[in-house]
């Protein structure tokens, strides 16, 4: 049974001098997803793809140094298009992201539509998968999408209740063959909860 892993960058160096896909990661960042190299579940992976986005090819780099694979870049991975704003205080971030998880159909800002935005993750992490081999796969993105990739393959609505907890960093498990989820997000750099602890 194959997993695909959908992992999101850890906290990045917010600049507002520089467009957001350009931003890296902080050094808080690049501690986290060096911990997450620690994790069993890492072990497995046998295939990278990465957004086109600095902070998720940096995440994806160490990853996949670690393990002696090439990252494959799918430039629309990208997280939802801000661009029609650029960079927001987080106060102001925030309550703009609530409208765009609970009005799916409109366009927030100038933002990219959530339901736009959650076919054309699906379509890619889809298309991705379509030429896989049968191994464990690791999706390198965004919170963002990344929540929307969730419920669509949850069968749920699109909201916020399924976002990835704060600061980023986190990762779920899905089973590739039946689409199912096998745990929601988690974060990449501490073990998984054991059972009866």
């Amino acid at each position: 049974m194959p997993i695909a892993y959908y992992i999101t960058h850890p906290q990045v160096q917010i600049d507002g001098s520089i467009p957001v896909p350009e931003w890296g990661l902080s050094d808080i960042g690049r501690a986290r997803a060096s911990a997450m190299l620690d994790q069993p579940w890492v072990g497995s992976i046998r295939r990278i793809v990465s957004s086109g986005e600095r902070k998720a090819i940096e995440t994806a780099e160490i990853l996949a140094k670690h393990l002696r694979l090439a990252v494959e870049v799918r430039e629309r991975m990208h997280e939802n298009d801000r661009s029609a704003t650029g960079f927001l205080p987080p106060p102001e971030f925030e309550a703009v992201a609530d409208q765009f998880f609970a009005n799916p159909h409109v366009s927030i800002r100038g933002w990219e539509r959530a339901v736009d935005a959650q076919s054309r993750i699906v379509g890619e992490v889809e298309r991705a998968l379509g030429t896989n081999q049968g191994d464990d796969v690791a999706f390198v993105g965004h919170g963002g999408v990344g929540t929307l990739l969730l419920l669509h393959l949850s069968g749920r609505e699109i909201s916020r209740e399924a976002d990835q907890p704060a600061g980023g960093g986190n990762y779920f498990a899905y089973d590739v063959g039946a689409r199912r989820i096998i745990h929601g997000w988690r974060p990449i750099d501490r073990p998984a909860p054991q059972h009866g602890s």
